[in-house]
């Protein structure tokens, strides 16, 4: 449909007014062409939106998109506008006891790698990683969108998964967003936002079912026009 184009490859807002504009833009096209004689009418589809208003400024498919090895983890974050998913990509070099951080993070987004590092450390034999990895390797991770700050303790559960993934090679799977707060034991606690993470995830391209904390469950049956995507 045309109008689910324009909201998807077009505008990513928290209201309407970017949508009504580029409705209007839209409109001002088919006119101009027909009262030129180029066109007796105008059919609104993807080729004539495409022409109109450019190529897509937005990706639906985000998750798609990203495919590198180790596959980069997908993180639910939310922003003035609305949520958004953030990928998380970690690398393994050698070296001694070195963690690089890249991305313009925060200092919270900051620690939750931190922590996540400590958390493997301190549980590497029930993970089935090697005790003195860390002895041996220098661990990069960096977050895409570089001119993009980003900073909460929302990513927690992505880094440790990403990390996981990257420590032990197992895959995760590539539809899957998450979003906690990771602390040091290793409890995953409840973060806000999690309508606006729950549609940012469906728009990306998540496909899973979604889990949630019991207490955050009635947010998602009130309020998400989707029920899957979310972890």
């Amino acid at each position: 449909m045309p109008s689910d184009l324009l909201i998807r490859s077009y505008t990513r807002e928290a209201g309407v007014r970017n949508l009504e504009r580029e409705n209007r833009e839209c409109g001002a096209q088919g006119n101009s062409a027909v009262r030129r004689g180029q066109e007796a009418k105008v059919t609104v589809n993807k080729r004539f939106i495409e022409s109109a208003l450019g190529a897509p400024r937005y990706l639906h498919d985000e998750v798609s998109e990203a495919r590198t090895h180790p596959r980069p983890r997908g993180g639910l974050v939310w922003t003035p506008v609305g949520g958004d998913i953030v990928f998380i990509e970690s690398a393994r070099m050698s070296g001694n006891k070195g963690l690089i951080l890249t991305g313009q993070l925060g200092d919270v987004m900051k620690k939750s790698v931190t922590a996540a590092l400590s958390y493997i450390r301190s549980h590497a034999e029930a993970l089935k990683i090697e005790p003195d990895f860390y002895d041996k390797s220098e661990i990069h991770v960096h977050v895409p969108a570089g001119a993009v700050p980003k900073d909460g303790p929302s990513a927690g559960i992505t880094m440790l998964t990403a990390l996981v993934s990257l420590l032990t090679g197992r895959k995760v799977k590539p539809r899957l967003a998450m979003t906690g707060e990771l602390t040091l034991s290793g409890q995953v606690l409840p973060v806000g936002g999690i309508k606006e993470k729950v549609i940012a995830a469906h728009r990306a391209g998540v496909s899973h079912d979604h889990h949630l904390r019991r207490e955050q469950e009635r947010t998602i049956w009130k309020r998400c026009p989707t029920r899957s995507g979310i972890s």
